[in-house]
């Protein structure tokens, strides 16, 4: 678990350090920066941590059972309903980035879907029908997938 100071800050201090931290991660360009950044300022731990608590929102608002969602990422019941808690309860900056996810992946799914009917239409040239019916197939089976 992360540990905090015994010795608190001022709220003046804390708020500016808040917004400067802010301000940073907001002027990263780039995923390989954004990448590079957590990587350097988190431990493995703290990254792993994150990235798992905000698998579980998705997969909280996805409707997965609690049961799924602990073999899926291997936690435990207790962290699921912590984080089911903060959304929904308090996590209000949360719910938008979940929302913002699951946005990205439905118009994600959307354009596949017409990208799969146009190439539904015809064959690849030089490509026999029954190749390309199960070439298309496993492609949609591996869509299925949580993540």
């Amino acid at each position: 678990m992360t540990q905090v100071s015994k010795h608190p800050i001022s709220k003046a201090v804390e708020e500016r350090i808040f917004e400067i931290f802010s301000e940073a991660v907001r002027d990263l360009k780039n995923p390989a920066e954004i990448r590079e950044f957590f990587s350097d300022f988190l431990s493995p731990t703290e990254q792993i941590m994150l990235a798992k608590r905000l698998a579980i929102s998705v997969l909280l608002a996805k409707e997965y059972s609690y049961e799924d969602i602990k073999k899926i990422l291997r936690v435990s019941p207790p962290t699921i309903s912590r984080v089911a808690g903060f959304l929904k309860y308090t996590g209000e900056g949360y719910r938008k980035v979940v929302e913002k996810i699951l946005t990205d992946e439905k118009a994600e799914e959307f354009w596949q879907k017409i990208d799969d009917v146009l190439r539904g239409l015809v064959p690849p040239k030089a490509q026999n029908w029954s190749y390309w019916r199960k070439e298309l197939e496993e492609k949609k089976r591996q869509r299925k997938k949580p993540f």
